[in-house]
């Protein structure tokens, strides 16, 4: 039985046989659910005569969604992305799956994207609030009061990077003097903006120049967030099977160590295949990009 259950139409025009109204599901077939691993993987490695005699499905739910977590970081196509607007407060909420950040760009009037680097030189530290004597002050709890935002996020939002050419040596460090070495430093080299993320209250803070203006934040999740994102590409998913089944053997008494051992290879070796296919090197994109190596940079 074939594992396509649709017909051509179906796919194409989706639940109101409209084509490409936005109800399709396009490139479902790439991917197999976290229910189909489990299910297989009960079916492959568990039972009389096999190398699990036995396991409950929950356990293998258990490693498997760690699997996933796992993988997405650095196999797994897990990369995101947002596009939102600049508040004026110059602040916005990390995603609800967020987990680390690729790349922070805002575009241009041509829709080009242009990176956006991070500030290295400010942060938004918890503010406790004093008395006049410069005491700390507390609550009716005995708890530190603080402030909602510092005066360190209050002096940097308030600087604009585009207009002051203080802020510019602040920011972009045109001039420095740390180590007794003076010039540009390559990383700031550029006038697109920065940024930083407060990981405590879950938001980035961005230079006042770049108010108003559309973001957009790539960042890696953990594909474990929603029901519909526990997905796992059919290029990694060997790898799944290989990574529950050391998973389980390892955690159980009584199982030879070279058992546990022999796994663990081919975990290694399954997750390894697995990242040289979803990284979709393709040898004529790849050499005409390697063709600009040919050209000589004049200093």
């Amino acid at each position: 039985m074939a594992l396509l259950t649709g017909t051509n139409s179906t796919y194409y025009q989706g639940a109101d046989g409209t084509f490409n109204n936005g109800d399709e599901n396009y490139g479902n077939y790439q991917f197999i659910t976290l229910k189909d691993i489990v299910g297989n993987f009960l079916i492959s490695y568990v039972g009389e005569g096999k190398i699990i005699p036995r396991v409950r499905r929950q356990d293998v739910l258990f490693h498997a969604q760690r699997a996933i977590q796992e993988l997405s970081y650095d196999t797994f196509k897990s990369t995101k992305s947002q596009e939102v607007e600049v508040h004026p407060s110059l602040t916005l909420p990390l995603p609800h799956d967020y987990v680390n950040y690729v790349k922070v760009t805002h575009k241009d009037d041509a829709g080009l994207e242009h990176v956006i680097y991070p500030a290295r030189k400010t942060s938004n530290p918890t503010a406790l609030l004093q008395d006049g004597t410069f005491a700390y002050t507390y609550d009716s709890d005995g708890k530190l009061q603080t402030a909602s935002d510092s005066d360190t996020w209050a002096s940097f939002s308030s600087n604009s990077t585009s207009t002051s050419q203080n802020s510019d040596q602040n920011l972009y460090e045109y001039h420095t003097d740390t180590g007794k070495r003076f010039g540009l430093n390559p990383e700031n080299a550029q006038s697109n903006g920065v940024f930083f993320i407060d990981e405590v209250k879950g938001r980035i803070h961005f230079s006042s120049d770049l108010c108003n203006k559309t973001i957009t934040l790539k960042y890696i999740s953990d594909s474990l967030g929603l029901d519909g994102e526990r997905i796992v590409h059919k290029f990694a998913e060997e790898a799944m099977y290989k990574w529950i089944a050391h998973a389980k053997l390892s955690t159980r008494e009584n199982i030879q160590e070279y058992i546990v051992q022999r796994f663990k290879k081919e975990r290694f070796a399954a997750v390894r295949q697995a990242k040289l296919r979803l990284s979709n090197i393709k040898i004529e994109e790849l050499t005409q990009v390697m063709r600009g190596k040919s050209k000589q940079i004049k200093h």
